[in-house]
């Protein structure tokens, strides 16, 4: 496949090259067509209208840690919050038609087991702390390898409510496939945040993504799972963490997804983690995993521009003479209510997909009314992540 590439395209694939995504961000948005961001009489900033946080959280407390496991130091903790910006925070989030309360109890219980599969509570423990999971085991599973699908819920949700909102053990039953929700811990972080913003957070063989790994590794190891066909997605800081997966363990994800999140060591603290929620800040350089976005341009929580940071950085990961040769091409169409780009290589392999949601805001589309922070209207972030991770599998990646 020839190179098929407009002159912002090519601006901004030299702008990757020398690390300034975010102008690379807005060449490729020029490149592709789509419009601005920016909410109706407020300049394209990349700034929200008022200080609203939906994906930073500040522990209470460090990992739980198994009894009798060897100590590892303590990972430093970021100071708390003011108690003024502690009580801003919104009870629920904005949107088009959202639950903000959690999913609890029978109705939860029972909407996620209703499509007929197994589902089991697990717990994954090492010597860098605990947390559990929840495991959707298919009724087609018969114990051939089939794909594994690795879910990290947003802040203020946990596994069950997350598998209800999604819809998720829906699509396992009909792809036969399963499903591990991981649980963040109250311990580590009292409103159920994963702490992506944090460095001892953010890479490899230590903190969440070990555990996350960790878990991984675990349903891989205690049932039939291709390992060409694992893939990781998550929602707000779960899809900021899946981003970091993403970077931290390339090997092990075929794809990942990000769902209204944040690139890839956006953010180093508290403060920054505010910044980056507004702006995309300075994200690090990621892997080659195939990546899917999906995003709401009137997210009034992790504002838009995350989405375009997030793809120029996937686009960067493919500018080094990696194996795939670079980003070619990008084709993007429009449905009444979102847009669509797809960028492939030079080979017509796709590299990333996003996906913008036209006045939708920070919530899972297509997702279950049972569920918390989900938007019911299309598209169907759950069947189209799924589709786009069951089109790649793991192979070589320099």
């Amino acid at each position: 496949m020839k190179p098929d590439m407009n002159p912002q395209m090519r601006e901004a694939l030299g702008l990757m090259r020398e690390g300034r995504l975010h102008e690379a961000s807005g060449r490729l948005r020029q490149g592709v067509g789509l419009t601005s961001f920016a909410t109706p009489g407020e300049p394209d900033t990349g700034v929200v209208r008022r200080p609203v946080v939906g994906t930073v959280n500040v522990p209470d407390g460090v990992p739980s840690q198994r009894v009798g496991a060897p100590q590892v130091p303590t990972l430093p903790q970021p100071p708390d919050l003011p108690n003024a910006i502690r009580s801003s925070l919104p009870a629920g989030l904005p949107g088009r038609g959202l639950r903000s309360a959690p999913a609890v109890g029978a109705e939860a219980a029972a909407a996620a087991s209703a499509p007929g599969g197994d589902v089991r509570h697990l717990r994954h423990d090492d010597r860098r702390g605990s947390r559990s999971f929840d495991l959707y085991i298919p009724t087609g599973y018969t114990g051939a390898p089939v794909p594994l699908v690795v879910m990290l819920h947003g802040g203020r949700q946990d596994a069950m409510d997350f598998a209800v909102g999604t819809r998720m053990n829906e699509l396992a039953e009909q792809h036969t496939l399963l499903v591990a929700y991981p649980e963040q811990s109250t311990a580590a972080n009292h409103g159920r945040y994963w702490n992506w913003f944090l460095p001892g957070h953010q890479q490899r063989d230590v903190g969440e993504p070990a555990m996350l790994a960790g878990i991984t590794r675990q349903v891989m190891s205690e049932n039939n799972i291709d390992p060409t066909r694992v893939y990781i997605g998550g929602l707000s800081a779960g899809g900021a963490m899946a981003a970091v997966m993403a970077a931290t363990y390339p090997e092990l994800y075929a794809a990942v997804g990000v769902h209204s999140g944040l690139a890839y060591g956006s953010a180093a603290d508290v403060a920054s983690a505010f910044t980056a929620m507004r702006t995309g800040g300075s994200p690090r350089p990621t892997s080659e995993v195939p990546l899917i976005v999906f995003h709401g341009d009137r997210d009034n929580t992790v504002h838009a521009t995350n989405a375009d940071v997030l793809i120029a950085a996937r686009l960067a990961a493919s500018t080094a003479g990696d194996t795939f040769g670079g980003p070619a091409a990008v084709t993007t169409r429009a449905d009444s209510g979102y847009s669509v780009s797809v960028y492939t290589d030079t080979e017509g392999r796709v590299v990333a997909e996003q996906w913008t949601v036209h006045g939708g805001a920070h919530a899972w589309f297509g997702g279950s009314r049972v569920g918390s922070y989900t938007d019911p209207r299309g598209p169907d972030a759950s069947s189209e992540m799924v589709r786009f991770f069951l089109e790649h599998r793991a192979g070589p990646r320099s």
